[in-house]
């Protein structure tokens, strides 16, 4: 790179906060340039994201929308079910905030009204409190879902996400992938033929494969009671909500040392419910996906993992091309204070697996 190039870049990046450039700049090892095209890279994923986090938004507040009018019978009484109790008086201070800024915008109408209220103010009519309301009349809402549950669980998510890419936060570190999935999936219980849609024009997947640089495609994990490996069944299993990077593939930390299998990751889901009526559901599906899942919560139940919630990640077996398999075990041949080598998580590549010696080459 030339000087002139150089001096330009470094130019640009002193215009921005270096807390907001401090992730991009530790993950180009201080190459200002990358940094940029990272920075850059950001700011384009956080747009593909927010296009389809839009057209879910849209989707749900007019499916509650719609709900909740019938329910009252807006279309005879002609006040719009927002403004009336139990609705108004559960939300009072969040419309009123809305009506004066439309008030002195000019454009107080109900459809203004609708569309200015946020995404959590959607997302909790699915609260616990709410239960009653769900079945008498917001399920209908939702005629793909199941439990109410089930779509407070993804809304949280999804409000979660939101905010992170609203806000402008770094998606360095975050399974992009998998937070979709979560829209999709919410999408689909409110309308299949407009999540589909929105799955053939997803900008997302495009821009991970344009990442500039992502050089820790590997999670190691201590496998103790945490992995399945039940015949052609491979899963790792852990409590649900836990954080991990996006990630291609998962190493395994048992008996101070890494095994020579490192799996590829091939599906991920959080807060399965675990129990033997939904693994004779999924079983039941038409969807090779859900077959696989179904087979793997029969057999971590059957292998003692209790009913409950959990994360799961779906892992290759060896023989599957994309299945790493290293020449030996890196061991940890350190003793005594700080010879741990992993506790809960850490990162590393595949390339790092393959060249390293013991874990601490690492």
């Amino acid at each position: 790179m030339s000087n002139e190039i150089r001096n330009d870049t470094h130019r640009v990046l002193a215009g921005f906060p270096q807390p907001r450039l401090e992730p991009f700049l530790r993950a180009a090892e201080g190459d200002e340039a990358k940094a940029l095209d990272l920075y850059v890279w950001n700011t384009q994923m956080a747009g593909a994201a927010l296009e389809q986090i839009s057209h879910l938004e849209i989707l749900l507040r007019h499916a509650i929308d719609t709900q909740l009018s019938k329910r009252v019978r807006e279309d005879t009484r002609k006040i719009p079910w927002f403004l009336l109790p139990p609705f108004y008086s559960a939300q009072s201070q969040v419309i009123d905030k809305v009506r004066e800024r439309l008030r002195s915008e000019g454009k107080e109408t109900r459809d203004q009204i609708v569309a200015g209220l946020s995404f959590g103010f959607w997302a909790g009519w699915m609260g616990a409190k709410h239960e009653k309301l769900w079945r008498e009349t917001l399920h209908n809402a939702f005629p793909g879902a199941g439990l109410r549950k089930d779509v407070t669980v993804l809304a949280e998510q999804i409000r979660k996400f939101r905010n992170r890419v609203a806000h402008h936060d770094s998606l360095l570190n975050i399974d992009v992938g998998f937070e979709m999935r979560a829209v999709f999936s919410l999408a689909e219980m409110i309308n299949k033929d407009a999540a589909d849609w929105m799955r053939t024009v997803d900008r997302t997947r495009d821009m991970g494969i344009k990442k500039p640089i992502s050089p820790l495609d590997t999670v190691v994990v201590p496998s103790a009671q945490a992995k399945l490996n039940d015949g052609p069944l491979n899963a790792y299993i852990c409590q649900p909500g836990r954080f991990f990077q996006e990630v291609s593939h998962m190493a395994f930390y048992e008996g101070r040392e890494i095994g020579v299998d490192v799996p590829c990751i091939k599906a991920r889901y959080d807060n399965v419910l675990w129990n033997e009526a939904e693994a004779d559901r999924l079983k039941l599906s038409e969807k090779k996906e859900d077959k696989k899942l179904g087979k793997v919560i029969a057999s971590g139940l059957k292998n003692g993992w209790a009913p409950g919630k959990y994360q799961v990640f779906i892992l290759s077996r060896a023989g599957d091309p994309d299945h790493v398999t290293l020449e030996k075990p890196l061991q940890n041949d350190r003793a005594g204070k700080g010879s741990a080598f992993v506790n809960r998580q850490r990162y590393t590549s595949v390339h790092q697996l393959r060249h390293a010696e013991n874990v601490w080459d690492l």
